[in-house]
């Protein structure tokens, strides 16, 4: 199998818990999104608080993820698989909330 890098760009709250704005990470073959992003998360505490809903144990609650420029909601969701050269953006959603 060929092996390869995908390059990740993280903006906002995903990039101060980081504390780097992107990262290159080595895969074999194509591979899931969701086992990169797994991947990215068990790499540093400060983002798995920041990008993974504890409840849901998933980044989707808390963030717009994007594939090679298109939402992964237009794609296969956490299960699109991805290959090296591609590029994936981790977006943060800001909320808004009511306080009584």
């Amino acid at each position: 199998m060929a092996r390869g890098t995908i390059k990740i760009r993280l903006l906002g709250v995903f990039k101060e818990a980081y504390g780097a704005s992107s990262e290159h990470v080595e895969i074999e073959g194509k591979v899931r999104l969701k086992d990169i992003i797994w991947r990215l998360a068990d790499s540093s505490e400060d983002l798995r608080r920041a990008l993974i809903d504890p409840d849901l144990e998933s980044p989707l609650p808390n963030a717009v993820i994007i594939v090679n420029g298109r939402d992964i909601s237009a794609l296969n969701g956490l299960e699109t698989e991805v290959k090296s050269g591609d590029e994936i953006v981790l977006i943060p959603l800001i909320r808004c909330g009511v306080t009584r």
